[in-house]
């Protein structure tokens, strides 16, 4: 068992490390196009690049009629509702306030998870790691700055975010509740296709268009993002679908997305360094995650 919840670990943290990534890409990205456009070809193409996996395509297509709510369901709050919202309220935002309100997904999850599932409520340790979590990621967010939302649009852009949060823990709930039903890379395809297509067309009425002649590095950043989408839900799927495993509890390991992201930050740009009270806040978070998987161990 023990070795079992070790694999289990690791494989969350593999997730976690590339989705920490995300950000240099879409920062590159970004330059050349408009967010829900890079987003929804991100998706869409995430979901091609699982199809080669698949054994045959006739099972791909039996499995989405089988399962098509579920996918729909899990398109609709993982992929198209969630990268919306968080694109929107981002850009309504300073980054800091967003990168605090992004980072407490964990506990959204598990306050979810609490309320739509009834073997997955909060515990005491649950609630000591998602508050050393958060008030590490603070810790990271405040040498940048932070400012409290002082007009309707940072209000709106903090409520915006509030509900990708939790668009992204009931998507967790939909995977986690219909476990064996479908193969998780079969999901993972089929509702990033869909929910890709539905950003795409979306920003077409709500962006402007401005082709597909980009330089080179605009087609890197959306290859890597297609790849580490693609690779990290689909082991997350993996994991929730298993019996042992908790919403709330996976979720814990997000925790450690900033922390990657800013040590990656550092190596590869070259105007962001690390400070004292960054350091003091990836500590914090570092431990308690660590704290929490040494228990989750020896259970």
């Amino acid at each position: 068992m023990q070795k079992e919840t070790v694999k289990n670990i690791v494989l969350a943290i593999i997730a976690c490390l590339l989705w920490s990534t995300a950000f240099v890409g879409i920062k590159i990205g970004l330059q050349y196009t408009t967010p829900i456009q890079f987003a929804g070809l991100r998706f869409f193409f995430s979901g091609l690049l699982l199809l080669p996996l698949v054994k045959s395509l006739s099972n791909y297509f039996r499995a989405i009629r089988q399962n098509f709510w579920l996918i729909i369901k899990v398109s609709a709050t993982q992929t198209f509702i969630l990268y919306a919202l968080f694109y929107w309220g981002v850009d309504m935002l300073d980054g800091a306030l967003a990168a605090i309100i992004i980072g407490s997904q964990p506990l959204f999850a598990a306050l979810t998870a609490h309320v739509m599932m009834s073997n997955d409520k909060m515990s005491l340790r649950k609630t000591l790691t998602i508050s050393s979590g958060i008030g590490g990621i603070i810790l990271i967010a405040l040498p940048k700055g932070l400012s409290g939302p002082d007009n309707w649009s940072e209000l709106l852009g903090i409520l915006l975010l509030v509900m990708a949060n939790i668009a992204s823990g009931i998507g967790n709930v939909f995977v986690s509740k219909n476990r064996g039903s479908i193969s998780p890379i079969i999901l993972n395809s089929s509702q990033m296709i869909i929910g890709g297509a539905f950003l795409f067309i979306f920003s077409l009425f709500t962006e402007p268009f401005n082709g597909f002649r980009f330089p080179v590095e605009y087609y890197v950043a959306l290859t890597w993002l297609s790849f580490l989408s693609a690779t990290a839900f689909s082991l997350w799927f993996f994991l929730l679908q298993k019996p042992t495993i908790k919403v709330s509890d996976l979720n814990i390991y997000k925790f450690i997305i900033p922390v990657f992201g800013a040590t990656l930050s550092w190596i590869i740009l070259p105007d962001e360094s690390p400070d004292f009270t960054s350091l003091l806040g990836m500590l914090i978070i570092g431990a308690s995650v660590v704290l929490y998987s040494l228990i989750a161990t020896k259970n």
